[in-house]
C-alpha cells in the first residue's frame, strides 16, 4: 500500500493514463512500455526516493494485471418516477 502523498499522486495519474490508453485501444504490451517509460522518468528526475519508485512500480504492475482495473463501469439507468 502506498502511503507517501506524492507517490499516491503519481500512482493516480499513472493509473488514470493506463485506463485511458486501454479504452483507446492500446493493449498490455503498450501499457507496460508506457509504465516503464514513466518509471524511468521518475527515476531520472529524482521526483521521489528510489524505494518509493520501486513501491510505485509494484503497485502499478499489480494494477495492470488485475482484470477488474480495465472493466467498463456501467451506470445504472435513471428511472423516471413521474
Amino acid at each position: 500500500m502506498l502511503q507517501h502523498a506524492q507517490t499516491i499522486r503519481f500512482y493516480q495519474k499513472l493509473t488514470d493514463a493506463l485506463v485511458e490508453m486501454w479504452h483507446r485501444g492500446y493493449r498490455f504490451d503498450d501499457l507496460r512500455l508506457y509504465l516503464d517509460g514513466y518509471l524511468a522518468a521518475l527515476r531520472h528526475s529524482n521526483a521521489i526516493e528510489p524505494h518509493l519508485v520501486h513501491r510505485l512500480e509494484e503497485e502499478a504492475i499489480r494494477f495492470i494485471y488485475d482484470p477488474s482495473s480495465f472493466e467498463a463501469t456501467q451506470t445504472e439507468p435513471q428511472s423516471d418516477y413521474r
